[in-house]
């Protein structure tokens, strides 16, 4: 074993508090027969299968009738695998996945509904973030079919102190991102106003999704019908046509980033996976030089940017919406209700302070807590790579926050919607912007074309 992660195992330990080590494992060591259970995860890097390994040694030091098998499985591979395993009897006790699709799990009835609730109960409902726990509401609103744990959250990060200077509002609503995408706007300084996606691929759809939803717009009303093509939906891609008019030239995606760290932009949509970016003069390497954009000189690392750079979570418009990833834990029914207990309280203890920060630091700024205070927590702050130092409290609060109104085409009302899943994976939308955007498409016209292929992914 490395001595890193002698280490972290030794540290885990330590900090775990005395009485949950001495009290509980007293209660677990009067028991003889030890209960042994299958982990699933999709977190397949090496050094996150090292750590997680070591919260497993951990547990089981504590707990020495436990025996937890960690199998990393390709998120890709999840259903197929979780859908033979239930028809051949042999499901794990609990796996790690995405929200949508164990709300698809909880449909098909494989989850022990009880079991999440449990663990729920004992972190605290009131101490998770609302977003989280609605994705993965059962349609009655009776259940969770998974306990939220870590995710990431889409946003618009913008040169605070140009707005500050401008005497602009924060551009959470469309009418103060639309007024500051206006004003900084500047081509013949090759400077620009924002950057939403208007290339036909995934992050297009990504930062739509908020605009469609704070506008009350949906793929698909919750008994499946598709209801695209409504007034809601035009306003919210006619506004996005409008954006794109203070994007940098040409089809654009995530990578016209450069564009604000070389600090020609005022705004971008992008996740928190930026946050190191912005921080660490290393990692931002990438976004400063001239080999992306021809009309971008390259720079030196800008230290003053990160201190520059607040982030808007939500859009407002007539409602609130953000965009964001949940991963999640849940229970997978078993004839044995020894292993299903001995899996809760396993999570449980994934939940502790210190086991919890642990996990979270295997991806700083992509692993983001579901936990209500864990952002503002001094050892959270503390990572390995530096990164969250250069936020601070406050900031960290506030992008987090975003957890409390995140949204989804594919769940509504608690139902999942496979055939938005469908949608996306063929680019539809993507596609209708980018005709919009980029080819001067009518948007009725657009719009019409982009529900005539739904409609035939339904058939």
């Amino acid at each position: 074993m490395k001595k890193s992660v002698i280490f972290l195992l030794v540290s885990v330990f330590a900090l775990l508090p005395l009485t949950y080590v001495f009290a509980e494992g007293q209660q677990e060591a009067a028991e003889s027969e030890v209960v042994e259970f299958d982990f699933w995860t999709t977190q397949t890097q090496s050094d996150r299968q090292s750590t997680i390994q070591v919260l497993i040694d951990t547990y089981t030091t504590l707990y020495p009738n436990v025996k937890i098998n960690l199998v990393p499985v390709d998120e890709n591979d999840m259903v197929s695998n979780v859908q033979t395993g239930a028809m051949s009897g042999t499901l794990p006790a609990m796996i790690e996945g995405s929200a949508d699709m164990h709300v698809s799990f909880g449909v098909e009835g494989i989850i022990d509904t009880d079991a999440t609730m449990d663990v729920i109960e004992q972190v605290g409902k009131s101490n998770f973030y609302e977003g989280p726990l609605k994705m993965l509401e059962s349609a009655d609103g009776g259940s969770y079919y998974g306990v939220p744990y870590h995710g990431w959250i889409q946003g618009i990060w913008y040169r605070a102190d140009w707005f500050e200077e401008a005497g602009l509002e924060p551009p959470t609503t469309w009418d103060a991102i639309a007024k500051a995408a206006k004003y900084f706007y500047k081509p013949d300084e090759n400077q620009y106003g924002i950057l939403v996606g208007t290339k036909a691929e995934s992050y297009a759809e990504q930062c739509f999704t908020p605009f469609a939803m704070s506008n009350n717009a949906g793929l698909f009303d919750s008994d499946g019908n598709l209801i695209f093509n409504s007034p809601e939906m035009k306003e919210a891609v006619e506004f996005y046509g409008e954006l794109a008019k203070y994007n940098p030239p040409g089809p654009q995606t995530w990578r016209a980033r450069d564009y604000y760290l070389q600090g020609k932009m005022a705004m971008f949509f992008y996740s928190t996976y930026i946050m190191d970016d912005l921080a660490l003069a290393e990692v931002a390497q990438g976004s400063l030089t001239s080999e992306n954009f021809e009309n971008l000189k390259g720079t030196s690392f800008d230290p003053d940017l990160v201190k520059n750079t607040r982030m808007a979570p939500i859009v407002s418009n007539d409602s609130d919406a953000g965009f964001g990833t949940v991963v999640s834990f849940t229970f997978l029914n078993q004839e044995d209700k020894r292993i299903t207990e001995a899996a809760s309280k396993f999570v449980a203890y994934l939940y502790t302070q210190n086991a919890y920060i642990t996990w979270l630091h295997m991806a700083p700024g992509g692993m983001n807590p579901m936990i209500r205070g864990i952002a503002e927590n001094a050892r959270f702050q503390n990572d390995p790579k530096g990164i969250f130092k250069n936020y601070g409290p406050e900031k960290m609060a506030e992008i987090i926050d975003g957890l409390n109104n995140i949204e989804s085409f594919g769940i509504v009302e608690g139902q999942v919607i496979e055939a938005a899943s469908t949608v996306t994976a063929q680019q539809i939308i993507p596609k209708m912007l980018y005709s919009i955007t980029q080819e001067g498409e009518d948007v009725d016209a657009a719009m019409a074309m982009a529900e005539e292929e739904m409609e035939k992914l339904l058939k």
